[in-house]
């Protein structure tokens, strides 16, 4: 009897790993949702949530205006946009304000 060798040398190769179609599938829905998760995992959590705190109160000094309450409290937004907010957030009509007056201002 008559021994032959294995094809390629005589050394005997392993069969190659084949994926089916859903094998595939499997691995890239795996490869997701371990991403997924771990931008889950990672990203920030959102303030969104968080419980407001009280309102900030500005009390009107003499010779105060809106302009100078907004540009005292908020110096790096444009005082119109400001001036506009507080209006609306104290249900002013117009732009007088008097000394002692209670102003809410914007977050």
């Amino acid at each position: 009897m008559s021994h032959r060798l294995p094809r390629y040398g005589g050394v005997r190769r392993k069969p190659r790993l084949r994926l089916t179609r859903r094998g595939r599938l499997v691995l890239v829905a795996l490869f997701v949702l371990a991403v997924g998760g771990l931008a889950a995992v990672l990203s920030p959590a959102s303030r969104a949530a968080d419980p407001a705190g009280p309102p900030e109160i500005a009390v009107v000094q003499p010779g105060d205006t809106l302009w100078s309450v907004a540009a005292r409290h908020r110096p790096s937004v444009q005082p119109f946009a400001v001036i506009d907010e507080i209006r609306r957030l104290n249900d002013l009509d117009d732009f007088s304000v008097y000394a002692g007056q209670k102003l809410i201002l914007p977050g």
